[in-house]
């Protein structure tokens, strides 16, 4: 999987932070789906690209709950970057909590996490039933 992430980081558009970001979301039947990070001179704008892999695989009809795994490469040296908190909260809302998520290091070093271990404090769907 380390491969493909250096080959789908050089398709990132980041020339503002120069930190490119490359994805890669699998399903539960084994289906890839891949996303770089966007920028924009705004840097609200762009996209992550763990959400772009999110939102490719939904686009082409993946479910919540069909989510296996997902890779992120988001590193520049021997560490493994983590996905932001904006990306922890769609990963947790839309994959299983025992689905795995992969961080790797520029040099291939990779770190795993369980959804829950990662996000362990998620932000919850509003239910009518929790208001009193």
């Amino acid at each position: 999987m380390f491969e493909k992430l250096l080959e789908i980081r050089k398709n990132s558009y980041s020339p503002y932070t120069k930190f490119s970001v490359s994805a890669i979301v699998v399903t539960k039947d084994n289906r890839e789906f891949i996303g770089t990070n966007v920028e924009d001179c705004s840097t609200r704008a762009g996209a992550c690209a763990e959400r772009v892999a999110i939102f490719s695989a939904i686009a082409s009809g993946v479910k919540k709950g069909e989510f296996k795994e997902i890779h992120i490469l988001a590193s520049n040296d021997e560490n493994p970057g983590f996905p932001c908190f904006v990306c922890r909260q769609m990963i947790s809302e839309l994959f299983d909590k025992n689905a795995m998520v992969y961080c790797y290091s520029q040099t291939g070093n990779v770190t795993e996490f369980t959804v829950e271990q990662l996000c362990p404090y998620p932000f919850e769907e509003f239910r009518e039933e929790d208001v009193k």
